[in-house]
């Protein structure tokens, strides 16, 4: 045996195994989740869901789980992925999201907010977009250009219409805003929030406006209303959400169409039954919410994989269909098995952001009945500038009222 040509052979191939490793152990280590813009620079679906799961943690904030039906998003995504969701103040505000990115430890900041226009207008305004990462998902192309950076550090994800949700008790029933002002609902009509703050709120106070001779150009006859609901005893400060709804604390509140089916099926749960009307005086159809990835997000991997999973129009299984053996195919598999989130919103009654190209592609299912606009009916619907300037009057005038 030529022991020479043994040992050299052995020594180049040891010299040829070093340099692999040493090739591709750079690629691997390189690959800096916090910093990656697309799915192509993260190392493709297989490699984000491997990094995403092993993360293992995906901080969210103020998502009610009957909002946009959320509730399903979350439990799709963590029984898929194995990733614990922690939601942060589901009842707050878009305004409490931005400023828990500016203000909270590195241990309480969300990966991801969803916030409305308004909230997303002050961050701009304000010159701290660097509050956000720059990040583009599979479908970015196909999000509208108006709803969306060129960078891709915000995009819309779906929209909604403002309607009255009710007590089934409450007679005569409401059909319109105007009939919130009957003597017979003293005390108890509300918001979901100060509008001041949060988008769903402040777009009640355009529907009502519009539904007393103002537009989405004069947003002062809504206040008035308000203004006299208040001095009626009408209107109370109450909060409109499910549990103040479910211990008698209101009957009657303005609420995106979105929310009903949730809420419905919650209060049905407590033995309560709930109606929703979408007004006769008043369509006011809300922009775009906003997603965004904080530029400090704790779970980079898991924040890029959620904003794929949200924008994905898969048809796709839902959290009860999905089974064990499902679980056992590789990340890109598994993330075209399910469905995506833009679908899980249309279940939720919303409007997608990609509506128009799901409708191309076949991907659209169908929403729930009964809580869409009117046949015919005039939409209306306030522009960011027109919110910006709107928002400006609410946050002067509604502290007085």
């Amino acid at each position: 045996m030529n022991f020479k040509r043994v040992i050299a052979v052995a020594a180049a191939s040891a010299f040829a195994l070093s340099v692999a490793v040493t090739a591709s152990a750079p690629s691997q280590a390189a690959v800096n989740f916090c910093k990656v813009t697309d799915l192509k620079s993260a190392g493709g679906m297989d490699a984000l869901v491997a990094a995403a799961k092993k993360e293992g943690k995906l901080n969210v904030i103020t998502l009610p789980r009957d909002w946009a039906n959320y509730g399903e998003a979350m439990d799709l995504f963590s029984k898929a992925f194995g990733i614990k969701i922690t939601d942060d103040n589901p009842d707050g505000s878009s305004a409490y999201e931005i400023q828990t990115i500016k203000t909270a430890p590195a241990a309480k900041q969300p990966d991801v907010v969803d916030i409305g226009v308004s909230a997303l207008n002050g961050v701009i305004g304000a010159g701290q977009a660097k509050l956000f990462a720059n990040y583009k998902v599979a479908n970015f192309a196909a999000i509208p250009s108006k709803w969306k950076s060129e960078t891709g550090n915000w995009y819309g994800d779906y929209n909604g219409i403002i309607g009255i949700s009710y007590d089934a008790s409450v007679a005569p029933a409401p059909t319109k805003i105007a009939d919130l002002a009957n003597p017979a609902y003293k005390g108890m009509v509300a918001l979901t929030g100060d509008p001041t703050a949060g988008q769903e709120p402040f777009m009640a106070v355009y529907a009502a406006s519009v539904a007393n001779g103002g537009s989405v150009t004069n947003i002062k006859p809504g206040l008035d209303f308000f203004k006299k609901m208040k001095d009626s005893g009408n209107f109370i400060a109450t909060k409109a959400t499910p549990e103040n709804y479910i211990a008698g604390a209101y009957k009657i509140a303005l609420t995106w169409n979105f929310n009903a089916p949730g809420m419905i099926a919650g209060a049905k749960a407590a033995g309560k039954n709930l109606k929703f009307v979408i007004p006769s005086d008043a369509v006011l159809a809300g922009t775009p919410y906003i997603q965004a990835i904080n530029a400090k997000a704790p779970h980079c991997a898991a924040a890029r994989l959620w904003e794929e999973f949200l924008y994905s129009e898969n048809k796709g299984k839902t959290s009860t269909q999905l089974t064990k053996a499902d679980l056992k195919v590789s990340g890109s598999k598994l993330f075209n098995l399910i469905r995506g989130g833009q679908n899980i919103f249309v279940s939720g009654g919303a409007t997608p952001i990609l509506q128009a190209d799901m409708v191309a592609k076949k991907t659209l299912i169908s929403g729930p009945t009964g809580f869409n606009v009117p046949s015919g009916a005039k939409v209306y619907q306030p522009t960011p500038d027109q919110q910006v300037d709107g928002k400006t009057v609410v946050s002067s005038v509604w502290p007085t009222l």
